[in-house]
Order: structure tokens, then sequence, then C-alpha cells
């Protein structure tokens, strides 16, 4: 599942650096918090490794 803004794909690159112990689940914020929890390491990836071009700061609601 593809990322739909940098906001997210940088949520879920933090909540990837967690769940592979690379920093503390403690030190998490907000979505990245419940990402770590509710979605696999290889979802996690896909959606941090998402290309940046052309995608909003944040995702419009």
């Amino acid at each position: 599942m593809p990322a739909k803004s940098k906001a997210q794909q940088k949520a879920a690159g933090a909540a990837l650096a967690a769940k592979r112990g690379d920093i503390k689940k403690s030190e998490l914020k907000g979505a990245s918090k419940s990402m770590v929890n509710s979605m696999s390491e290889k979802e996690l990836h896909d959606m941090a490794s998402t290309k940046r071009k052309g995608k909003p700061a944040k995702k419009k609601s």
C-alpha cells in the first residue's frame, strides 16, 4: 500500500524503525504509534519506500 502523503510516509518510516528495534517504541508519537502495532514490517516498508514526487505534505480530508 503506497503512502498518500509525505507525512504518512514519514510516520511509516518511524514505525518501521521502531519495529526493527532501531528506536524505542516509547519515542513514537501520533500515527506512527498506532502503525507499529497494526501493520506488518512488509506493509510499513512498502509505505515508507513510496516515491515522494507529487505527494502532498499532508493528506487532504
